[in-house]
């Protein structure tokens, strides 16, 4: 066997070539490590501007009579209001059908992103379905859908069109209205297009529920300005042409517009859409768990469980790997009361970040506001004991996403 000898001189050189690649190793990093770590977490590089320029061409609303204000807004904003419509695959017992819908959309960007309502493009993605997109200039486009927030009732989708021919709407702000301001809606009810109807905001802060994942949306804007089936998913503004809200739903036991319209407000849509362009998906922080409220247990069930509180929510089950499993939340169990009936006994939820929990929707308005990775303190009854736990927020598994 042969042997190699080192010198000093060598050892030497070694060294300073050690140096200089760990060296070099760090500013790499330091430049585009970030940026790596982030594609293979799923995000994009490119960066998301949500920011609204002001809307050329139009005068100022405090001097312009109401009349001209309709004219130019309609006339700058509606060109960058699309029709959807949507091809789904129904499936019953004995067959599947396509059906087909329609609704209303706005062009984000000159990359030919378009924000609308989920339940306008709810079921496109799956095998056989499609979407498609018509311009104002009569063109149709093929569109795709990039992400969704069905608990918002938000989407965004995409088409590939020439950046010429997309008029962008602009996004403004709703954290500011008033009932009273003007508000004018624009989309394609029953099919006509690029319809304007023009109201008030006739009420602030109403909630609403997601039709498809029973959440609260809240903070909603109320208008009368008339919104009928076909306007979904497209924009309220304000007098100055900037989205203030995505018109979402109507009151009516007639199914047509009587003066009562919701519109999601844009604060909530900018956060859907920043987490969509740069993770493919709204990231949201969430326990993992299934719960009932101890509302509806009876007082006599309480008591035989010896529960020592009356409201909370009782932990079901726990998602493998969630934030709650990390946390130390158990999965319940069945215990026996009587001769032939049992009851769930498990965790039971009453704080969580010194908000009183009595419901899954007082535990979701204290985590809608919170970031994944924030740690949480929460409070719970184990085996009739109160007990605090840290709980640092995380996404959903992906098998329970």
């Amino acid at each position: 066997m042969r042997t190699y000898q080192i010198t000093a001189k060598q050892l030497v050189l070694l060294a300073l070539v050690t140096v200089v690649f760990a060296a070099s190793a760090v500013l790499f990093y330091d430049r585009f490590g970030p940026s790596l770590l982030g594609r293979l977490a799923g995000a994009k590089t490119e960066k998301v501007n949500l920011e609204s320029a002001p809307v050329a061409g139009l005068t100022d609303p405090s001097v312009a009579s109401d009349e001209k204000n309709n004219q130019e807004v309609y006339a700058a904003i509606s060109p960058g209001v699309v029709n959807i419509t949507t091809t789904s695959v129904v499936r019953d017992w004995f067959s599947a059908y396509q059906a087909q819908g329609s609704g209303s959309g706005s062009i984000l960007d000159k990359e030919g992103r378009i924000l609308t309502n989920y339940h306008v493009v709810q079921g496109s993605d799956q095998p056989g379905g499609s979407l498609e997109v018509a311009l104002a200039n009569g063109n149709h486009y093929p569109a795709k859908l990039l992400g969704a927030d069905p608990d918002n009732d938000l989407a965004v989708i995409k088409i590939d069109a020439p950046k010429e021919s997309l008029t962008v709407v602009p996004l403004g702000s709703a954290n500011n209205l008033f009932v009273g301001q003007k508000v004018l809606a624009m989309g394609n009810p029953f099919g006509f297009d690029r319809t304007l109807t023009t109201g008030i905001v006739s009420g602030l802060g109403r909630q609403l529920r997601s039709e498809m994942t029973n959440r609260l949306i809240e903070n909603v804007v109320q208008t009368d300005a008339a919104i009928n089936p076909g306007n979904s998913g497209g924009p309220l503004l304000n007098s100055r042409g900037q989205m203030i809200g995505i018109n979402t739903m109507i009151y009516s036991p007639s199914g047509g517009s009587v003066g009562i319209g919701f519109a999601v407000p844009v604060e909530t849509a900018k956060r859907v859409i920043s987490d969509i362009l740069q993770y493919g998906r709204v990231r949201k922080p969430r326990l993992g768990i299934d719960t009932v409220p101890l509302s509806r247990f009876s007082q006599r069930l309480i008591q035989a469980l010896e529960l020592p509180v009356s409201e909370g929510l009782m932990v079901l089950r726990v998602a493998p790997g969630s934030a709650a499993a990390r946390a130390g939340l158990q999965n319940a169990e069945e215990v026996q009361l009587g001769r032939y009936t049992t009851a769930p006994l498990g965790d039971v939820i009453v704080s969580v970040d010194g908000q009183k929990i009595a419901s899954s929707d007082d535990l979701d308005r204290v985590l809608k506001d919170k970031n994944i990775g924030d740690r949480v303190p929460m409070e719970i009854v184990r085996n009739g004991r109160r007990q605090a736990l840290t709980v640092q927020l995380a996404e959903l598994p992906n098998s329970d996403r």
